[in-house]
Parts: structure tokens; C-alpha cells; sequence
């Protein structure tokens, strides 16, 4: 099923993308949740129409993400966490603990961007953050316990 996206999903485009989704999933999340219309030929032509009136938005957003990018290459974020004796931690660190982080630094940057590896121990990892379609940057993430 083509649908046309209403907003950013992960996995899929951003908004007004054309993507081809199973059935199943369009119907019963992406539409109900209105993060998507289905693609007719007429909802096309008029996505079309909003990206091309659009492009010139699109330059300024992707410069905004470029000068984002660079401020925040090589940046290390510290996230404090309860942990036991031996360096394992109480649950996990999220990508929202990492947003948070983030935002005590300046930075607002919207947690379904950023992609973590799976945080159960004290230590030093990495983490991606996806700040335009073509721009991402990756951040040191330092766990230390509390």
C-alpha cells in the first residue's frame, strides 16, 4: 500500500515521503494515527505541490542541522545512573535520558532521533543522532554511576 507521510517516522521518511508500507501497518497505525494518508492520485499531486513550495524551507532546515552537526561533533554527554557494585546498571539508559542530557546542555533534539545501542552497563558507548535526511552525527556517551 503507498501512503503519503504526514510526519516524521522512523524507519520510514519524513514528512510528505511517498512510501510503499504493508497493508496491515498503514491501516491499522500509520492512518488511524494520522501520520499518513493514502497515496491517490490526487493526495499525490498535492504533495507534490507542498514539496516544491517547500524546497526553499528545506535549504534553511538543512543548513540549521549542518550548523547543529557541528557544534555537536565530538561532543560527550555524561548521564548519571544508579548502578550496582559492579558496573551494572538498574534498567537501562534510553534515548530519552540521552535527549534530556542533551536539552541540560542546550541542545533540543526530539528523542525518536536519536538511535542508542542497548546501555545495561557503566562505561563509555556511542550514540547516532538523525538531524536531517542526509545529516547525522555521532555523539560519545559516557554512563557513570550516581
Amino acid at each position: 500500500m503507498k501512503v503519503i507521510l504526514k510526519d516524521f517516522v522512523k524507519g520510514f521518511g519524513e514528512k510528505n515521503d511517498i512510501v510503499e508500507v504493508k497493508n496491515g501497518f498503514g491501516r491499522n497505525y500509520l492512518i488511524p494515527q494520522g501520520l499518513a494518508t493514502i497515496a491517490t492520485p490526487s493526495a499525490i499531486k498535492m504533495a507534490e505541490e507542498n514539496v516544491r513550495q517547500a524546497a526553499h524551507k528545506q535549504t534553511k532546515i538543512k543548513e540549521d542541522a549542518q550548523a547543529l552537526a557541528e557544534k555537536l561533533t565530538g561532543m560527550k554527554v555524561t548521564v548519571p545512573t544508579k548502578a550496582g557494585s559492579n558496573g551494572k546498571i538498574f534498567g537501562s539508559v534510553t534515548a530519552m535520558q540521552l535527549a534530556q542530557s542533551l536539552v541540560d546542555r542546550g541542545f533540543d533534539i526530539d528523542k525518536r532521533k536519536i538511535t542508542t545501542p542497548e546501555i545495561k552497563n557503566i562505561g563509555e558507548y556511542k550514540a547516532s543522532i538523525q538531524l536531517h535526511k542526509e545529516i547525522s552525527v555521532e555523539i560519545d556517551v559516557d554512563v557513570v554511576q550516581e
